[in-house]
């Protein structure tokens, strides 16, 4: 990192008279801890997230953490608390849409139980890590500039792209549930060209949503929401004459384990995508990691009642717990107007989910533009703030993997996503150990040890699904991997050759103090 110039009339710089605290030195700054004698401020600028005081500590000035990212966005309106949450609610779950599965894969108690003490394994874990990484580098990118931070550029990009692509993945699958719950209703969606051209014309649809712009977004998601959960509350109140608890402790024997932790995995992952939206979030050191408590909270009883209701009240059929059965239990307790709403409910909560995912996949490819490591073009924003090209992208790459089934569509997804989340926790336990004194506002209260050992166990569970992975499933997605392997060094020949522009961008903090002799930087 070069040591930045003084300042001239042409430099975009506020000055700020302060009166010095009595005794303060010269070269004292408030709010910036005094250098050591006979050494400039300038010399003494640390790496980002390097501690230096409690600051989150760009070029040349000490800036506080909720000052930072939102620089580069201060024209366009910032997400609260309230749309942040149902943003998280629809990066994660989207309501009970899509768990009928684990019913169908092991019976009612093995799925009952999953959705307790999964979240103790996976989520909370996810969430925590997402909290204190998130508000320790508050902009866009998210988990590509936690890894890059840690582990260097190289594989932030391999981060970013592995989380990229089975995002789309991810993505590719809401249209395909989407349709599945009309199929019954509307039986012409079931295959052939009118199959495709409801899903053309449906990501045309939520693809606009999200160009106009994140907040739009950010309070769909919230109507969305209460529609989706408030029928299955009106189910659990008509259920209760109905509800026969020796029906919860059944236990299948033949046990499709593969099929059951990819869908609790899948349906209880993704905590750390609201991270790649870190520069538009109001506040992100006291917003985030309170958004992430009560989604957490959202999401795990929005799994659990419906589940507890649904396989409680009518009699198992085991072969029917396939997606797209609550609407048909819906009917068996509340009538056909009760099922109609939950399918209307599943679409809404698909469309909420579609446009949620999108947002994220987009800002990420944004941010990674920002730090360089895709060409400039990525960073340009609409005059509704929103990333056009990140959104095409993500759009296409939807459209072309809409194709395939929902269960290959799980599987392929967690098999990528499995790779990046090894990666997050490399890079959140290396951060937490060789920066422990770094500034975090918001900080994992287990210490480190303790921070280290919760990794342990959602550790354990990706090798657990990874080599439950069919054959088919690892091949493709390994290759994926290898791709992004070699991508990176052919976009780097491209920038040195000048076919493409690439650029950081001037608000962010040097991550890596390359050109730095005098600081410390926070990756070797």
């Amino acid at each position: 990192m070069h040591s930045p110039p003084p300042a001239t009339q042409n430099d975009d710089v506020v000055v700020v008279a302060v009166q010095s605290p009595p005794g303060a030195s010269p070269n004292d700054v408030v709010g910036v801890p005094t250098p050591p004698s006979g050494q400039q401020l300038r010399e003494e600028v640390p790496a980002m997230g390097e501690c230096n005081g409690v600051e989150y500590v760009g070029v040349g000035v000490g800036v506080g953490v909720d000052e930072l990212a939102p620089l580069r966005v201060d024209n366009f309106k910032k997400v609260s608390v309230l749309p942040l949450v149902f943003l998280i609610f629809y990066e994660v779950s989207g309501g009970p849409f899509g768990i009928e599965d684990s019913v169908g894969a092991a019976g009612p108690l093995l799925a009952l139980l999953g959705f307790l003490i999964f979240p103790f394994i996976w989520s909370i874990p996810e969430a925590l890590i997402t909290a204190e990484m998130g508000t320790m580098f508050p902009e866009n990118g998210g988990y590509v500039v936690w890894v890059s931070s840690a582990l260097g550029p190289y594989w932030g990009f391999q981060q970013g792209w592995m989380k990229w692509l089975s995002g789309v993945i991810d993505n590719a699958l809401y249209p395909v549930l989407f349709l599945d719950y009309l199929d019954s209703s509307v039986p012409a969606l079931s295959g052939g060209l009118p199959r495709i051209a409801a899903v053309l014309a449906l990501t045309v649809v939520l693809t606009y949503m999200n160009y106009r712009g994140l907040t739009i977004v950010g309070w769909a998601a919230i109507l969305l929401g209460v529609f989706s959960i408030l029928p299955f509350v009106i189910m659990g109140l008509v259920a209760i004459p109905k509800l026969k608890p020796s029906r919860w402790l059944v236990v299948e024997k033949d046990v499709d384990w593969n099929l059951y932790l990819n869908t609790l995995f899948w349906n209880l992952n993704y905590w750390d995508s609201i991270s790649t939206l870190a520069g538009e979030v109001e506040n992100p050191k006291r917003t985030l990691p309170k958004a992430l408590f009560y989604a957490l909270i959202l999401v795990v009883l929005g799994y659990f009642f419906p589940l507890l209701i649904g396989t409680g009240a009518i009699p198992l059929d085991r072969e029917a717990w396939t997606d797209g059965y609550f609407s048909d239990v819906a009917k068996m307790i509340g009538g056909v107007w009760l099922g109609w709403w939950i399918t209307g409910a599943a679409a809404a909560s698909n469309l909420g989910m579609f446009v949620a995912e999108m947002s994220s996949d987009s800002f990420q490819l944004l941010g990674m533009a920002e730090r360089g490591m895709l060409p400039s073009i990525f960073a340009k924003r609409s005059h509704y703030g929103t990333p056009l090209i990140g959104i095409l992208f993500s759009a296409s790459g939807v459209l072309l993997l809409s194709w395939m089934s929902f269960q290959e569509i799980i599987a392929a997804e967690n098999f990528l996503y499995c790779f990046g989340m090894i990666l997050e926790f490399i890079a959140f336990v290396r951060l937490r150990i060789k920066y422990p004194a770094a500034s975090r506002p918001y900080k994992i209260p287990l210490g480190t040890v303790g921070s280290i050992l919760m990794c342990v166990p959602p550790t354990i569970l990706i090798c657990i699904v990874l080599a439950l992975s069919s054959l088919k499933v690892a091949v493709v997605s390994l290759i994926a991997v290898i791709i992004g392997l070699v991508l990176q060094p052919c976009l780097k020949c491209i920038e040195r050759k000048r076919w493409l522009k690439f650029s950081v961008s001037s608000d962010l903090p040097d991550l890596h103090c390359e050109n730095h002799e005098n600081v410390e930087p926070l990756v070797n």
